[in-house]
């Protein structure tokens, strides 16, 4: 299904719509999971953004203001780790407060890896926050404090799940990044897990953002592989997408049990559907999760120019995007080992 923009909306040269913003608020994590921050290349030397660097919330508030008068109706915060980021729930709440030139509410959604939230749940929720995911990549903890690499323990974010549950969130989706030979024993004991319990699991193809994750084809279990595994031992039913743009196929259980997500952008491209800009903590924005350049918007911000002239910018920019990347990949018409350096995924959240 391609993505048409409606009349008077944003649209790129391939006709999509500017729908989804996505928000880094911090480029900074206490996480370092191979496939986003290996800790051999993000040590303790590595310099990360400096605060006066980083958009303020108030220049950030500004800027989706601007992007939902020009067709933006989700926003997901991200980072690094967002609930780094001191006294989120206040940009949380900024946030909210928007309207579309229809007066309808934004979504507002955060992905976290959940090792903060038992005390973040309830103020997020107050706040306004619609919808919460959380990355979980393993059940079993020894496999869990392997791949984030700094021991940290499931139960700690089990339990950021349970509080994120008290607090109203539902329903609650959770990330998995599966590779082969890594975690793959994992997907059948996260679907026992999570089955019945009214969160959604989402298993993500191990995708090659970046250049130091050490990606290769032979670690990506693709979905059609991983749905087969899981279908022989709970039968499966595709389900239609509920949103223009979504990026997981979705499957519900035939015996009522819930549903489950898989998002293939390495296997099966969803480029044509893509209606996602990306905003980085310093102001920069991204037309693609796999993108080598960025646009600035900070120095706009801070040189006194008006809603109007930074709403042109961003037409123009958006008006010029042809960015498909996965789809270039699956064709052999791009390869991951180009030499050419794209942002990294702690930077642009994914």
């Amino acid at each position: 299904m391609n993505t048409v923009a409606p009349p008077g909306r944003l649209a790129d040269r391939l006709g999509r719509p500017l729908r989804d913003l996505r928000i880094s608020v911090t480029d900074r994590c206490n996480f370092r999971c191979s496939y986003c921050m290996p800790k051999e290349v993000f040590d303790r030397r590595h310099a990360f953004l400096a605060h006066k660097d980083l958009l303020s919330f108030e220049e950030i508030t500004r800027l989706a203001r601007v992007l939902v008068a020009q067709g933006v109706r989700k926003i997901r915060l991200t980072g690094g780790e967002p609930l780094l980021r001191k006294d989120l729930e206040h940009l949380v709440r900024m946030l909210s407060e928007l309207r579309t030139p229809e007066g309808q509410a934004v979504d507002l959604t955060l992905t976290t890896n959940g090792s903060v939230l038992a005390k973040k749940a309830q103020a997020l929720r107050d706040a306004g926050l619609s919808r919460i995911a959380v990355s979980v990549d393993a059940i079993d903890d020894t496999i869990f404090r392997r791949m984030n690499d700094v021991d940290f323990p499931v139960a700690d974010v089990l339990e950021g799940i349970a509080a994120a549950e008290r607090a109203g969130f539902a329903p609650i989706k959770i990330n998995m990044v599966v590779k082969r030979g890594t975690n793959d024993s994992q997907i059948l004991p996260m679907v026992e897990h999570f089955r019945g319990s009214g969160a959604i699991v989402r298993f993500i193809e191990f995708m090659d953002v970046g250049t130091t994750n050490g990606w290769r084809m032979d670690e990506v279990l693709p979905s059609a592989e991983l749905i087969s595994l899981i279908h022989a031992r709970y039968p499966l039913e595709a389900l239609g997408p509920t949103e223009i743009g979504e990026t997981a196929q979705r499957w519900r259980y035939r015996d009522g049990a819930g549903e489950i997500g898989v998002i293939s952008s390495v296997t099966q491209s969803f480029c044509r559907d893509c209606t996602r800009l990306r905003l980085s903590t310093e102001g920069r924005v991204f037309l693609c999760l796999f993108a080598h350049q960025s646009h600035d918007l900070r120095t706009l911000l801070r040189s006194g120019c008006d809603d109007e002239h930074i709403a042109s910018t961003v037409a123009q920019i958006w008006g010029q995007r042809d960015d498909r990347y996965s789809e270039l990949r699956g064709s052999g018409a791009a390869t991951p080992d180009s030499g050419v350096r794209r942002i990294e995924m702690h930077y642009i959240g994914g």
